[in-house]
């Protein structure tokens, strides 16, 4: 493993996979944070025993209207949960529109960089939203 993905962070895949030799499989660096992040967006409150508060809670807009007001919210949402549970990262933006291929789902673009390399990633990740 080098040095740069000691830094960032080395844990079970997700979502979990076996290697062919029967193990867990791992995941580790830049591939690992962005795991994280979809675990930390995919996650709703209340659905970890331990953290209680764990989660983007992205659930809550499924029948919310795909307008700005909703994607105003759902940027706050994301923007706090990945500030607060994800500190390998800095937000830089959150960017949230009508998915024009699915018009019943919002399509966010999160930047970020990386706190130990100053490297600019990116991730986008659709929040499905009240069917038209």
């Amino acid at each position: 493993m080098s040095n740069s993905n000691n830094i960032l962070g080395h844990s079970l895949s997700f979502p979990l996979r076996i290697e062919s030799d029967g193990r867990f499989a791992w995941s580790e660096g830049e591939s690992n944070i962005r795991e994280s992040l979809t675990v930390i967006l995919k996650t709703e409150p209340g659905e970890r025993i331990a953290l209680p508060d764990f989660g983007a809670g992205l659930g809550r807009f499924l029948f919310e209207p795909n307008n700005a007001a909703t994607h105003a919210r759902i940027e706050r949402a994301i923007t706090g949960a990945l500030t607060r549970w994800e500190r390998r990262i800095q937000v830089e933006s959150v960017e949230v529109v009508a998915d024009h291929i699915d018009l019943s789902a919002a399509l966010a673009t999160i930047t970020y960089r990386l706190v130990a390399t100053s490297s600019r990633e990116r991730i986008s990740v659709a929040v499905p939203l009240k069917s038209p």
